[in-house]
């Protein structure tokens, strides 16, 4: 974490001939966050939605991968897309044994909260730093500084510090009228996104476990393949013996937003302590008949009983 302080502090007190140096990685991490942010437009629904789908569509994009955009856009009837937003919010809830969706509230928490503070004539969720909190949440740190070494920026330099995430963030008050923009990032900002997108609202230990793990169609087999990395697993020991149990979760459709399935799978594994330190990962295996043609498959795992609950999208080929 010190090495994080120690990037924010060097940025603040750099001179301006070094902070030209960055102004390529400023450029680039200015247009990942505007892709991200309002790549809503060309990409938007070509379709007239119902006020309930508009309402969600709203702010809900902000959240939604670049595949679960692609299939809603070309949803054609409200009662399929009523089933999608359905959807949308039980892949990230993450407690499903509880009446309440915690990730669906925090977000709407954070909709109004970015209303109320980060509002700079227009709606605080549309602001920079409206948006960045919806993505991030409340800062573990933040600093502002009235005055600096820099005369193109009339007001305030501000910097938004998150330990979990290992971030900071940059933003500019430059005409000096209470609007700030981003201007730079320490991290991985575009993975932290990314992150949310899948369901993930904090990076604190306390949560679930998200892991990353790989997904294919074998057409021979005719079955989908899961892979998980045996370095992010743990295991209950009984008898000598390494045991856990998995629940899996399809949802399948069609690139042009037509879905084609959605069913849950339960597996058991287990292996000898010798056995499983020959593996770098352990697979599983699930028969389906996949008709030719290209599809998004939206897997969700879920570890019974501990701590690993990852979710991603592929896409797969019939």
């Amino acid at each position: 974490m010190a090495s994080l302080k120690n990037a924010v502090r060097s940025l603040r007190i750099t001179p301006k001939v070094t902070m030209k140096k960055t102004v390529a990685l400023i450029i680039i991490l200015f247009l990942v966050a505007v892709v991200a942010f309002w790549n809503c437009g060309s990409s938007g629904p070509k379709i007239v939605l119902d006020p309930e789908s508009h309402d969600f569509y709203e702010t809900a994009r902000l959240i939604m991968t670049g595949q679960e955009k692609d299939v809603f856009n070309h949803i054609l009837d409200a009662e399929s897309r009523r089933e999608f937003i359905d959807e949308f919010w039980a892949k990230r809830d993450p407690d499903p044994d509880t009446a309440e969706n915690e990730f669906k509230n925090e977000f709407n928490r954070r909709i109004q909260y970015a209303n109320q503070h980060f509002n700079e004539g227009t709606p605080g969720w549309k602001t920079d730093r409206g948006r960045f909190y919806i993505y991030l949440g409340t800062p573990d740190k933040t600093d502002e500084f009235l005055f600096h070494q820099e005369p193109d920026v009339r007001g305030p330099i501000l910097w938004w510090i998150y330990y979990d995430y290992e971030l900071g963030l940059e933003f500019v008050d430059k005409n000096g009228t209470g609007q700030y923009s981003f201007r730079y990032s320490t991290g991985d900002l575009f993975g932290a996104m990314e992150s949310v997108k899948l369901g993930v609202l904090s990076q604190s230990g306390g949560g679930p476990k998200f892991i990353n793990f790989n997904s294919k169609y074998d057409r021979e087999k005719k079955e989908f393949v899961i892979s998980l990395p045996l370095k992010s697993l743990s295991f209950k020991e009984e008898g000598g013996v390494l045991k856990t149990d998995w629940e899996f979760f399809f949802y399948l459709y069609e690139k042009k937003g037509t879905k084609v399935d959605r069913f849950e799978q339960t597996r058991h594994f287990e292996k000898t302590e010798g056995e499983l330190a020959a593996l770098k990962e352990i697979t599983f295996s699930f028969p389906y008949e996949l008709k030719p043609g290209s599809y998004f498959l939206d897997v969700k795992i879920i570890e019974k009983g501990g701590l690993v609950k990852t979710r991603k999208i592929f896409e797969v080929k019939g």
